[in-house]
Parts: C-alpha cells; sequence; structure tokens
C-alpha cells in the first residue's frame, strides 16, 4: 500500500508539491560575502537529487546589517531590478530546483536576535526591536555576562524603521521570484523579528503595531499583502510560526493571529517553536529538566509541537499544515499525517546526513523498521560544561549540522552523532 507521504499537495497558489516530505530550514553557515555562492548551490543539489517534495532553504536575511549569523546570505541594498543580482541569485534557485523539486527561501530579519558579530552595523550598534526588550538567557551573573557579550541593546523601531523593514521583506520576495523561486516563508518563530512583533513579552507598543493581538500581527500582515502585488500569483507565501511561545493565558491570542493570517490567504503555515532564550526547535529548553514529560503518543509520533498543529488543525481544517522537529522515521512521518495533524511533514537534521532519505521513507520495499533515520544529540565540548546548558546545546547542535551540509558541498561523506 503507498504511503500517504508520497500524495502530493496543492498550495492555494496553485504549487503542486510532489509528496509530503519537506526538506526543513537549516542554517548552513557558508555564505560567507553573505551572497549565493557555488558552496551553496552545490550543497542545495545534493537535496534537489533526494526526492523531496520540497525544499526550504535556510535563512536569508532582508538586511545586510542585521544578520542572525555572520554567513547568512542576505539583501544588501533596495533591489531595484538589477539583472546582475538576479542572475546571481538564479543560479542558486537553478541549483535546487535542477530536479524540478518546489524551492521556498526563508526570509527573516533577526530584529534583537543579531548577534554582535553578525551584519555590517558594527559590534557597537544597538539591534533593533518592537520594543527596547533585552534578551534574557538566564537570570545568573554569567548568564547576564555571555547576553551582554553576544547581544547589544536593542532600540525600538520607529515607524519610519517598521515601514522602511516591511519594504525590505517585500524587495526581497520580489528577488526571489525574479530568480525563479517557487516561494517564501516569512520566518516569524524562533525569536526574530516577526515573532517579536507577534509576541506580547516582546512587543511593548502602543501604536497601530502593538497593544492588541491584532495589531502584534499588523506588521506581518503588511508585509503579507504588500508581497502578494508584487509577485506572480503562483508564487507561494508560507510562515513559520512558534507553537512554544503560547500559554494557557495567551494561547487565543496566538489563534486569533492565527486566523488573522489565514484571512489573509497564507499558503501554508509551518509549526516550530523556540528562540535564542528557550531553543526548542533544537530539542534544548531552559526548563527541560522541570517540563512535563510528553505522554508516550506524542513521543510515538516524534513531534515537538504535535498538540499545537492539531489545534490549528482542528480550527482551519482548509489551512495547509507544515510539522517539524523531531521526525526520524517513517513511522513517525506517517502518523503525524494519518492522525490529521499536518500535511506536510518538514524534516531537518535527518536531511543533513542524508539528503536523499525521503527515497529511503517512500520505498515501498523497505521495512518500516528500516526506514529510519536515529540520531543522537550532539555532544557539547568538555570546556564549555559551564556554560548554560540550553544555549550551549542548541548551539552545538546548529554548528555540528551546519558542518555536515559544508561536507555535502564538498562531496564528502557525513557523520552522524554516536549513538
Amino acid at each position: 500500500m503507498p504511503s500517504p507521504l508520497a500524495d502530493p499537495v496543492k498550495l492555494p497558489c496553485g504549487l503542486v508539491l510532489p509528496n509530503r516530505l519537506s526538506k526543513a530550514a537549516m542554517a548552513e553557515n557558508i555564505a560567507k560575502t553573505n551572497e549565493p555562492n557555488q558552496t551553496l548551490s552545490d550543497a542545495y543539489n545534493q537535496w534537489s537529487e533526494g526526492g523531496w517534495g520540497s525544499i526550504l532553504t535556510g535563512n536569508v536575511q532582508v538586511d545586510v546589517n542585521h544578520l542572525g549569523g555572520p554567513f547568512d546570505p542576505a539583501l544588501h541594498a533596495e533591489y531595484k531590478g538589477e539583472a546582475s543580482l538576479v542572475a546571481k541569485w538564479k543560479s542558486y534557485a537553478d541549483a535546487c530546483q535542477k530536479h524540478g523539486t518546489p524551492t521556498i527561501v526563508q526570509v527573516c530579519h533577526p530584529g534583537r536576535q543579531s548577534f554582535r558579530f553578525a551584519g555590517q552595523r558594527g559590534i557597537w550598534a544597538s539591534t533593533i526591536a518592537p520594543s527596547a526588550v533585552p534578551i534574557n538567557i538566564g537570570g545568573s551573573l554569567l548568564e547576564r555576562i555571555i547576553a551582554t557579550l553576544a547581544w547589544t541593546a536593542p532600540r525600538e523601531m520607529t515607524s519610519a524603521e517598521v515601514e522602511r523593514v516591511i519594504s525590505q521583506f517585500v524587495d526581497t520576495a520580489r528577488l526571489m521570484a525574479d530568480a525563479g523561486f517557487s516561494g517564501i516563508e516569512l520566518h516569524g518563530a524562533h525569536g526574530y523579528l516577526i515573532d517579536q512583533f507577534l509576541n506580547g513579552k516582546t512587543n511593548l507598543r502602543t501604536d497601530e503595531y502593538g497593544g492588541s493581538p491584532e495589531k502584534r500581527a499588523r506588521f506581518v500582515l503588511e508585509i503579507l499583502s504588500q508581497t502578494r502585488k508584487v509577485v506572480p500569483s503562483t508564487f507561494c507565501i508560507g510562515i513559520k510560526l512558534n507553537s512554544a511561545d503560547h500559554s494557557s493565558a495567551n494561547f487565543e491570542e496566538t489563534m486569533t493571529q492565527i486566523k488573522l493570517l489565514v484571512e489573509a490567504g497564507i499558503d501554508f503555515m509551518e509549526i516550530s517553536g523556540g528562540s535564542y532564550e528557550d531553543p526548542k526547535m533544537m530539542g534544548y529548553s531552559k526548563q527541560e529538566s522541570t517540563a512535563p514529560a510528553k505522554s508516550e503518543r506524542t513521543a510515538a509520533r516524534e513531534a515537538f509541537f504535535l498538540e499545537f498543529a492539531k489545534e490549528v488543525r482542528a480550527r482551519h481544517p482548509g489551512l495547509v499544515l507544515m510539522l517539524t522537529g523531531g521526525f526520524r522515521s517513517r513511522a513517525g512521518a506517517e502518523a503525524a499525517i494519518l492522525d490529521g495533524a499536518c500535511d506536510l511533514v518538514g524534516i531537518g537534521r535527518p536531511a543533513a546526513i542524508n539528503p536523499r532519505f525521503p527515497l529511503l521513507l517512500l520505498d515501498e520495499s523497505v521495512e518500516d523498521e528500516k526506514a529510519v533515520l536515529p540520531l543522537n544529540k550532539v555532544p557539547t565540548p568538555f570546556w564549555a560544561s559551564w556554560l548554560p546548558r540550553n544555549l550551549i546545546g542548541a548551539g552545538a547542535e546548529s554548528s555540528y549540522y551546519a558542518g555536515q551540509i559544508l561536507r555535502l558541498a564538498k562531496g564528502l561523506a557525513t557523520v552522524a552523532p554516536a549513538l
């Protein structure tokens, strides 16, 4: 019997994904000049041969002055349709889609999470954010020192700056469309700028961009509406949202914002979670030692954010949902689909170890017990044992898998963390 993972999925914009398996976004850390290069293209060429239904790129930042990592590709200036710039990005798009796999670019602004040494604004310049809420990775003296060394204090964006950043998102989307990519995904999770606007903990504004769930959503809704006006109708616009930010106190506020995005015509929504302050997306959390254990049923489905996704599904049955985080096997991915939790399964770290993982999962001759890629957590260096475990552990994971992506680009064998 064919796996439900092999079913095609048609997005509202008309884009058809040939199956339900998506290579999720991961930090590549190889765009040394903050532009797409041959190394980046070589890595994505490996995934293009892997049988994925869709490929999501790592972050493309909308402003080279504000980067999430020092080697993120980014928009360097206002996009005015320059042919040379389009050609540079088209080479990247062609590599991603060489074998017909639709590729969606994750578009991002880090806001207050831009590291001191990431971006061209200078190491002493402030980051920008909806409100001047500093990053808090913990209350100990050591954690406060680390936060001060890693990030400058954010300053509240003026109305003019908000409008400019919206334009930067729109420019970046237009460039990606002109280059031939199939769509973009707005990064509204993991504590980045869109998430900062949506979240009442980081958005304390009292103007038209804050003060209520609806006003906090205005920033991303304007990006969405303005982008729709300048890209082809078949160009996909999705969004990644946090599930880990909600609690019983603000859950309905999150649902209100999701409803607004659905009504605005988002093509798909990816459910993830976490931030630099609490990196649940990497399997680490400040609260992990005291958090309640997951049920056996949830653990069997391997998804970190399954329960949240199922609630979104119940309220918006027509919304195309992607669930990312923890999938390692055919059985786990199929369970999430058959349970109605999602339409698309996002797979990150296994894709960096085996870029052809979908070919294994979709091969009917392979038994379920063998259609699996177990991965251990990356061990942290012995010298880092005195540093905050949640932050260092997540950093070790990201760095390790970026290293495997570089090996893919060089045609070298990848190495899974020792089990």
